[in-house]
């Protein structure tokens, strides 16, 4: 209750109006984050991505009128190229194209085209009965509004980017989506908790790689516990050779996903690279703030600075503490707490998000500032990109920079999304937003 009171409180301070009249209707499509999944993954339970088991997306549907909302689902553990292009397809209709110029470059396994990434504009006219594709219509004249949670924030800025400018690495072998020239498709870009300069979890952990199958286990372990035979989501890394196949043991699947490429240290095509702070600033080399679309970001944090007692931090975890270092409150995810701190629990001599700096030549400097974090991405690296214009919202959208909604303090990288606690808490946070949007 005191959350969903300081969210309305929020919302008012922003200057919106809940019973604004609407500007616009267009449709909004939500994408989601690193080791996130779409509709389709747990039907049994009914546990969504965007709420858990309440349902953001349907709410954001029937929310003050009759709204097309629509959730995507995209490479769990992809590049931002590799789930830009399933975007795309997925949101248009085709089969997926990840351009060959890109896929030779980043020596992608399969052709550029792999079989079973495909979406039906038609449904009448769908032999192979693939997935009706989200809104066809979709073009300049149709044009719609995205909001990416996490790394979602970094697919839908790279798929503006190729819409309005093309692929930069030159002709792609004629594949649409790089062609250019698709001014005006995208009213808005809504990012919640996204990484727009990385975060420095990818450093002080190593590797994302045995952090990201534990953190896949435990969120499909939370989502279905009766789901003993797919412990692990389809990951659809098709793109590098590999499928789910049916009756597959998890362990086997788990084996062949980890000898993917995406894992490589020295793959830059790959999540694990682009969500640091190094790749993060490579990614924004070529992926701009349009002076064609308005951008909205949402900030939070669930860490407090250290005390000697009396901050509701989680004690157990870190009973010593430092006032220059940040550490996780009480209520964080249990999944993210042990990150989130001064040190990486149980790990001896790893720095946590807390208190993580590097100040190697040539890299992204991490100070104290990258310190206050919501247990997976750094507070700072959520308001937008470094370089790039940035206003605080006042209350009247400008296009072309981006737009500073707030905030949520005490709100981890999970609560944004409703879950594992009561989806509902967060609607507040959709419904300021949608206003924003259809106001435009």
């Amino acid at each position: 209750m005191q959350r969903r009171i300081k969210s309305l409180l929020a919302l008012a301070l922003l200057g919106v109006s809940a019973t604004a009249s609407a500007a616009n209707n267009y449709p909004i499509v939500l994408v989601h984050g690193f080791l996130g999944f779409g509709p389709e993954q747990f039907t049994r339970s009914g546990f969504k991505y965007w709420g858990g088991f309440d349902d953001i997306a349907a709410h954001m549907r029937s929310h003050q009128g009759t709204h097309m909302v629509m959730a995507a689902s995209v490479g769990s553990i992809s590049s931002s190229w590799d789930r830009t292009a399933e975007l795309y397809y997925q949101i248009k209709g085709g089969c997926v194209d990840y351009g060959d110029t890109h896929t030779a470059r980043f020596q992608h396994v399969e052709e550029r085209r792999p079989p079973g990434k495909c979406w039906a504009a038609d449904p009448s006219n769908n032999p192979e009965n693939y997935p009706i594709a989200l809104y066809p219509a979709w073009d300049a004249q149709h044009p719609i509004h995205l909001l990416g949670h996490s790394q979602g924030g970094q697919t839908i800025r790279s798929l503006i980017q190729l819409l309005e400018q093309g692929s930069p690495h030159g002709d792609e072998g004629g594949g649409e989506l790089y062609k250019g020239g698709k001014i005006g498709w995208v009213v808005s870009a809504t990012t919640l908790s996204a990484p727009h300069d990385g975060t420095s979890l990818r450093d002080a952990i190593g590797s994302f790689a045995p952090f990201a199958m534990d953190w896949a286990a435990l969120i499909t372990r939370m989502a279905d516990p009766a789901d003993a035979a797919h412990p692990i989501p389809d990951l659809k890394l098709e793109q590098f050779g590999i499928r789910r196949v049916s009756n597959e043991s998890s362990a086997s699947y788990v084996a062949r996903a980890m000898a993917a490429p995406v894992w490589n240290q020295d793959n830059f095509d790959s999540a694990q690279w682009e969500m640091g702070p190094d790749g993060a600033r490579e990614f924004n080399k070529w992926v701009r703030t349009s002076p064609n679309v308005y951008y909205f970001s949402i900030a939070n944090s669930a860490t407090e600075a250290g005390a000697w007692c009396c901050n509701r931090t989680d004690r157990m975890l870190a009973p010593l503490q430092q006032s220059q270092y940040q550490y996780p409150r009480e209520d964080m995810a249990p999944l993210t707490k042990p990150y989130a701190g001064e040190w990486i629990v149980p790990s001896l001599g790893r720095r946590g998000l807390g208190s993580y700096t590097q100040s190697a030549p040539d890299r992204v400097a991490v100070d104290s500032r990258w310190f206050r974090n919501d247990g997976v991405v750094n507070t700072i690296s959520m308001r937008a990109p470094t370089g790039q214009p940035v206003i605080d919202y006042n209350g009247q959208a400008v296009r072309g920079v981006w737009n500073f909604l707030q905030e949520y303090k005490t709100y981890d990288h999970f609560d944004m999304l409703g879950w594992p606690r009561s989806g509902a808490k967060v609607y507040p946070i959709y419904d300021s937003v949608s206003a924003i949007l259809y106001a435009l």
